[in-house]
Parts: C-alpha cells; sequence; structure tokens
C-alpha cells in the first residue's frame, strides 16, 4: 500500500493519495469479509499472536510455563517482514514496467494521429457522416 500511495502521491499530491488508498483498503477489506477469505500477505506469526491475545482477553486459558513464547520468534517475524518488502518492491517493479510500455505505446501512436485533437485551431469545417459544419465564429 506504501508504494501505491507513493505513486499516486507523485502525481495527484497527498491528500488525494490518502484517499485513493483508503478507498482501495476499503474495497479489500470487503472482498476479504465477502468472500471470507485471509489476506494473501499477512504475516503469519503476527496473525497467530494477535489472535491469541484476543483468546486471553476473552477468558481462554493461558498456556501453564510457557512464558515469553513471542520473544522467540523474532527471527521468523523479520523473515516474514523482509518478504512483505520483498513484495513491495516487486510491486514498484511492475508498476515502473507497465508506465515504460505506456509511454512507449503513446509515443508510437502518436505520429499516426490526425485531427483538431493534435493540430490545435486546424479542425475541418466541413461537416462529418451527415452532421451539422462546425462554426467558424462564435455566435
Amino acid at each position: 500500500m506504501r508504494a501505491f500511495y507513493q505513486r499516486i502521491r507523485a502525481r495527484r499530491g497527498h491528500q488525494v493519495a490518502v484517499v485513493a488508498a483508503a478507498r482501495k483498503l476499503a474495497c479489500l477489506f470487503w472482498c476479504l469479509l465477502t468472500r471470507d477469505e485471509d489476506y494473501a500477505y499477512q504475516q503469519p506469526s503476527l496473525t497467530k499472536k494477535k489472535l491469541r491475545r484476543l483468546e486471553i482477553a476473552a477468558g481462554a486459558p493461558k498456556y501453564p510455563g510457557r512464558t515469553n513464547i513471542w520473544s522467540t520468534n523474532v527471527a521468523m517475524r523479520e523473515a516474514e517482514r523482509a518478504l512483505a518488502e520483498q513484495a513491495e518492491l516487486a510491486y514498484r517493479n511492475t508498476v515502473r514496467d507497465w508506465q515504460a510500455t505506456q509511454t512507449k505505446r503513446a509515443q508510437a501512436a502518436a505520429p499516426t494521429e490526425v485531427g483538431a485533437s493534435v493540430t490545435p485551431g486546424h479542425a475541418s469545417n466541413r461537416p462529418s457522416k451527415g452532421k451539422a459544419a462546425r462554426q467558424t465564429t462564435s455566435p
């Protein structure tokens, strides 16, 4: 989401990027809830930790003789975080490659386009396919 936010912020500004990211999150949450799916890029150890804390808060018994269990999972969480950073980098590369191909397509298509949009002020005054002719001066 950070890469998405930064991409939008570069083009449209901070406020528009925040709203776009919030909308993307809302759509993601709705899809996950309606389809009853788990988030594909979740950190399993973090999810497990949060669920266990909820169970304990709801009155589930604590495991006897186990203290400070989450400190042993630091290496696992760091590996999951590195995986998430790799996914973000892959997203950035995908967007960069996509933008490069869009630019090449636009440059290749530009010389073949003809009409008023390419040459402002040189629109034809002839009627096109039975439509009324354009006015040269305002009424």
